[in-house]
């Protein structure tokens, strides 16, 4: 017969109840067991924590609180499924390295405006513990690697679905080209007499003479415009053209980075546009790079130090005027470029860890890098051409893909959590 965990932790428990001593009839209250998930437990500490954290997230809305059962009960299941991925994590190998999750940790600070100090301090006062905060980060981290794995490779997105959504109103509209705008409203309330209206208009013809001539749009706009980002410099933000009132949906695609529109009547008022920056639409360019490269990686049988000595000879042979494919076969020890003599044929330089990236922008064309390190180990690279490619389609293609995902991952992850929870064996003790 099968023994439960609760089974064999029972005694441990009923031992510890008298820690007081039996003269004093005084039980002291410790830790229980609340529910065992597959081969791990949640206690009663990790349910009160979470539904102290939940209490106080809820009060901090102004909502009201549902009946403690209840409350309890979700705070539970939602602890269990955490739980069932936190092993799922472990049994594949993820690990959280304490300095990325101290990055984390920083970033969430400063996202609230605090340095980490003060973080630390706002837990304290809201009662709340910066090691359990810690340890909270670190399992999110895991279950968010977890999820991005395991519900990843679900989502299937096919070649026709692409092409449905590229041919679509809706996937024409999200990836139709983005403009960065700014503007200055000359106002001209309703019911004006003409004799306002000119002057409106006179005024803003002339703040388009000075706009040309070089005047600063951002200063300008904080003096004289009358729309509400005035003092933000006029700037609006990111705008597609259909979102753009006419004529200015029609204007704003011919305009360069920096130009501005003429003044146009609008309802309330005379406007002028000013182009900041763009994005998206139907031309992409990319530079690409023609590389090659030899990788050497220290192992158990040979140290950093060996590492860097075999690829400086590497190093010494290619300029000496052996042949650099004939080394990288022999000697590299990247699977996918090796059998190659080294090549990566075409690559965007974007898609490179910055140590190589940055050590092959600084490599003229038909020229050798010198022996550098980077996270995958030792390299010596050769550039054997540049290039600027039309990549478009197969952007926008990539762009589709990434959307119809997207809509995918919701429906996906909540299928997954159900399978999970179905499969692994819980046990409540509320």
């Amino acid at each position: 017969m099968k023994t439960k965990l609760s089974d064999c932790l029972r005694p441990l428990l009923l031992g510890a109840l008298f820690l007081g001593g039996i003269a004093h009839a005084e039980v002291r209250s410790i830790d229980r067991v609340v529910a065992i998930v597959d081969n791990d437990v949640i206690m009663q500490s990790q349910l009160d924590q979470r539904l102290r954290e939940v209490q106080q997230t809820i009060a901090k809305r102004g909502a009201s609180l549902p009946p403690e059962n209840v409350l309890n009960q979700q705070v539970l299941e939602r602890l269990i499924i955490e739980n069932i991925q936190l092993q799922i994590g472990d049994r594949s190998g993820i690990r959280i390295a304490d300095e990325e999750l101290n990055q984390a940790i920083e970033a969430i600070a400063q996202r609230n405006g605090m340095t980490v100090d003060q973080f630390r301090s706002a837990l304290a006062r809201d009662g709340l513990s910066f090691d359990d905060a810690r340890d909270q980060v670190r399992r999110e981290m895991v279950i968010s690697r977890v999820r991005q794995r395991r519900v990843a490779e679900r989502i299937q997105v096919t070649e026709q679905e692409v092409q449905n959504f590229l041919a679509s109103d809706m996937g024409k509209i999200q990836l139709s080209e983005e403009f960065r705008l700014a503007n200055i409203l000359i106002p001209v309330p309703e019911g004006s007499s003409p004799d306002t209206i000119q002057a409106a208009e006179r005024q803003t013809q002339e703040l388009y003479q000075q706009l040309r001539q070089g005047a600063d749009f951002a200063q300008l706009a904080i003096s004289r415009s009358a729309g509400e980002t005035a003092l933000e410099g006029g700037e609006i933000g990111w705008r597609k053209a259909a979102q753009l009132p006419p004529p200015f949906d029609g204007m704003i695609g011919a305009l360069q980075v920096g130009e501005v529109t003429e003044p146009v009547r609008t309802p309330g008022g005379f406007i002028i546009l000013k182009l900041l920056d763009k994005r998206g639409g139907d031309t992409l360019v990319r530079d690409e790079v023609h590389v090659r490269h030899i990788l050497l990686k220290p192992s158990e049988i040979r140290s950093e130090a060996d590492t860097q000595r075999l690829a400086e000879r590497l190093y010494q042979r290619i300029q000496s005027g052996e042949d650099f494919g004939e080394l990288a076969k022999s000697f590299s020890e990247d699977p996918g470029s090796a059998l190659n003599g080294g090549d990566l044929n075409w690559i965007d330089p974007n898609a490179l860890v910055p140590e190589f990236r940055e050590v092959m922008a600084q490599t003229p064309t038909g020229k050798l890098s010198k022996p550098f390190k980077s996270p995958y180990g030792w390299h010596v690279l050769e550039v054997m051409g540049r290039r600027a490619t039309d990549s478009s389609e197969k952007f926008r293609e990539q762009q589709a893909a990434n959307i119809l995902r997207n809509r995918k991952y919701d429906e996906e992850l909540q299928a997954w959590l159900r399978q999970i929870r179905d499969e692994a064996y819980v046990e409540t003790k509320l």
